[in-house]
């Protein structure tokens, strides 16, 4: 193991997803949300199939064990994403950063009801925690008639995308358990492309060169996030890894500032950090009761 290049590769990972993110929503208003998905995840195949032989892994990646899992692990993964770009099309960045951090807390009530975990109330009330720094970021869209109902679709479809990618992370959670990490990535790259490609008739454009330069370079550059991703959880535990993920809020609110003119707010601020706190928490929690998804966490990326 070593520690410090792990928490390295997963500040790369994040950093990297952040700029795909910011690429996606950049071309949000022309492009479609279904057309950036197949762009993100095709782009990505070359990449993962690059990595996967230059490691050796090329024929692990290509055996499963069970097709359906796969199947439906990129069908959840492809709605996620499709309703995370859509949402970024709609709010600021670091606010959809924010409620995807609901995605962990998520899993656990999910693992609870699906896998039969046992829920105790030190987690439960992390948890609710969390739940609680949503609302507080949601509340004003909600409540304040000042702001548009567009606004109030995009959060609605970021808190889709957490929960998809939660149930995403119970799938995982039962493929890891017969199916290579490898496999995971590359298939579900396959299967987003292919169900992306379903959105065709509810109008896909023919991106601007800047757009197409965009929508490619995301692509790529999503590839190369989740081989860091996975090399991260490779080097180092996930209880020593896995609160890094927080450092995209970091990344999300310069990005958001210096490229988009977003100003965060302080609902969304405080928000998110009752959300980072409860995230924080409940590995910590994890860590000490011995329950870390190294694994899991390797096959799921922040957008699918």
């Amino acid at each position: 193991m070593q520690p410090g290049l792990g928490i390295a590769y997963k500040l790369v990972a994040v950093l990297l997803f952040i700029v795909m993110a910011s690429m996606i929503k950049a071309t949000a208003p022309h492009v479609p949300p279904g057309q950036a998905v197949f762009f993100r995840s095709v782009f990505a195949l070359p990449i993962i199939v690059g990595w996967l032989s230059l490691r050796g892994d090329l024929a692990t990646g290509f055996r499963v064990q069970s097709r359906l899992a796969h199947v439906w692990r990129g069908l959840i993964g492809t709605a996620a994403m499709g309703c995370g770009f859509a949402a970024l099309g709609m709010l600021p960045l670091p606010e959809v950063t924010a409620i995807g951090y609901a995605a962990p807390l998520m899993t656990v009530l999910f693992a609870a009801a699906m896998l039969g975990e046992r829920l105790r109330l030190f987690r439960l009330t992390a948890v609710g925690i969390g739940l609680a720094g949503v609302l507080v970021i949601l509340w004003p869209k909600l409540s304040l008639g000042d702001l548009t109902d567009l606004a109030v679709l995009g959060a609605v479809l970021a808190l889709a995308s957490a929960a998809l990618r939660a149930l995403a992370q119970i799938q995982i959670r039962r493929m890891v358990q017969t199916e290579q990490t490898s496999a995971v990535v590359f298939y579900f790259s396959l299967t987003a492309t292919g169900f992306s490609l379903l959105t065709l008739p509810f109008g896909w454009v023919w991106p601007a060169p800047w757009e197409a330069g965009l929508l490619i370079a995301a692509g790529l550059l999503g590839g190369v996030a989740q081989i860091f991703l996975t090399s991260a959880y490779r080097h180092a535990d996930a209880s020593v890894v896995a609160p890094f993920d927080y450092a995209s809020m970091l990344f999300a609110l310069g990005i958001g500032y210096f490229i988009f003119a977003e100003v965060p707010t302080w609902p969304m601020l405080a928000g998110a950090a009752l959300i980072i706190l409860a995230g924080v928490v409940i590995l910590w929690r994890e860590r000490q009761i011995g329950m870390a998804r190294g694994r899991a966490r390797a096959g799921l990326t922040p957008h699918g």
